[in-house]
């Protein structure tokens, strides 16, 4: 611990907060510095718990007295990604998880905590639905910040373009209220930048009226993955902005949380979410199919509230280490690659490796959108495993690796903020135009650097 966290001024900062500040040595440090991926392993010089905006504000204000820098973090799906924390103090904001949903003007306000599995059921009271990811464990705002791409991004575009304002702390440590027309600069970083602009307390953003949809998985044994993946690259080369479909190449590990049809199985499954009526949607799903008996169909006409369950991530705090990239097109020579990589007869630490269809509303660019203003890409290719020992921790790096050496000839030069599991600068992730304007926004709110995201701004 550095001289300027001594126990004196960490008293001096407690006496500031509602909340807690914990340190090492106290018997809630590994507690409080633990992340929902398991894997990270934080050691910044304090851990600020939050109970309101203005203990965020008393946190910034405490470390740019002390020379700090303060990190925000929800429940820490992406906190793998931050950098040294030596000099920094962790903000958790978990315990301000507050969520008002307004049926009359289609919108949900939620604080810097909330995850997504608060919002969505509070929407869905009122036949209303985010556009939130495929997990309800994941953060509001980290996912919405990052853009967000989503179950209905094929139809309704970036989670961060349905923001339509933010209440903020910024590194001058003032409580500032995000608009297009009181903070149009910020306003626009924040939807789609990332993080690292300012301290977001709450956020308000625009609902879709949505209360059931055609949703689940087909699910087919490994073998049969060059057969679905084939179809399912012409199933979704001319696709209706309705649908929205994976694909996932799955080894299952045998372990008792997983359900026991799945445990220690090894399957491709097209995972898809489809908006219309019923007999419309099964004929859009009826060539997938087709194409071979499933082992498995959880396809159908479910509540829009189970979206946030239908991918099956795990429900409580994995260890897992992933990393994704962006595809341009997807060639039958790409496909074939993807199936090679993670498919039948493949030697892979991976638990899983998928491809997530965009297009649709995400390739639309307004000048009213954030930095996440449209993605080109027609695919984005995630992998995982997880690394239960330094050995397969160095496989599974090797096992990515290998992923984007071999899928490169089809990679786009940039990455999108949330499916980067690896530390990636603004101008990795953004046309230069955008980068640049970042970077002036960043020096305008933030010119020492006090304030620090998952991915840095270059």
């Amino acid at each position: 611990m550095t001289p300027e966290t001594t126990s004196l001024d960490v008293n001096a900062l407690r006496d500031r907060l509602a909340g807690d500040a914990v340190v090492p040595g106290d018997s809630d440090w590994d507690a409080a510095r633990s992340a929902w991926n398991l894997t990270a392993d934080l050691h910044p010089a304090a851990v600020v718990l939050a109970e309101n905006a203005e203990d965020v504000a008393a946190t910034v204000d405490f470390a740019r007295e002390h020379g700090l820098r303060v990190a925000p973090q929800g429940p820490g799906h992406g906190a793998p990604l931050m950098p040294a924390l030596d000099d920094v103090l962790l903000l958790r904001t978990r315990r301000m998880n507050g969520v008002e949903v307004d049926p009359g003007a289609r919108t949900a306000r939620v604080q810097a905590g909330a995850l997504w599995g608060d919002v969505v059921p509070a929407a869905a009271e009122h036949g209303l639905a985010a556009l939130h990811g495929s997990s309800g464990t994941v953060g509001v705002v980290g996912y919405t910040v990052g853009g967000g791409i989503g179950w209905l991004g094929r139809k309704h575009g970036f989670a961060s373009n349905a923001v339509r304002r933010l209440d903020v702390i910024t590194a001058d440590g003032q409580a500032r209220t995000v608009t297009a027309d009181s903070e149009p600069d910020l306003f626009w970083a924040l939807r789609g930048g990332g993080g690292a602009f300012a301290v977001v307390t709450a956020l308000e953003f625009e609902l879709v009226e949505l209360r059931e949809v055609y949703a689940g998985q087909l699910m087919w044994p490994l073998e049969l993955a060059p057969q679905v993946v084939g179809a399912y690259r012409e199933w979704t080369a001319d696709a209706p902005n309705d649908l929205s479909a994976t694909v996932k190449l799955m080894r299952i590990p045998p372990i008792p949380d997983v359900p026991e049809p799945l445990r220690g199985r090894e399957l491709v499954a097209v995972g898809m979410s489809v908006l219309g009526d019923e007999a419309t949607c099964r004929d859009v799903v009826a060539p997938m199919r087709d194409v071979a008996p499933t082992y498995m169909d959880t396809v159908e006409t479910i509540p829009a509230s189970g979206l946030a369950f239908i991918a099956g991530d795990p429900p409580n705090p994995v260890p897992g280490q992933g990393d994704g990239m962006l595809v341009t097109e997807l060639p039958a020579e790409a496909a074939e690659t993807y199936v090679d990589l993670a498919g039948p007869g493949a030697t892979t630490p991976l638990l899983f490796l998928e491809l997530r269809q965009l297009g649709g509303a995400l390739l639309q660019r307004s000048p009213d959108d954030g930095a996440a203003d449209a993605n080109d890409s027609a695919f984005g290719c995630y992998g995982v495993g997880m690394p239960i020992s330094p050995e397969v921790q160095q496989a599974i790096t090797a096992g990515l690796a290998e992923v984007k050496e071999r899928m490169a000839p089809w990679a786009s030069p940039k990455s999108q903020l949330n499916f980067a599991e690896t530390q990636q600068g603004t101008r990795d992730s953004f046309p230069d135009a955008t980068a640049d304007r970042l970077a002036r926004i960043k020096a305008d709110y933030d010119p020492e650097g006090l304030i620090v995201g998952n991915h840095a701004v270059d």
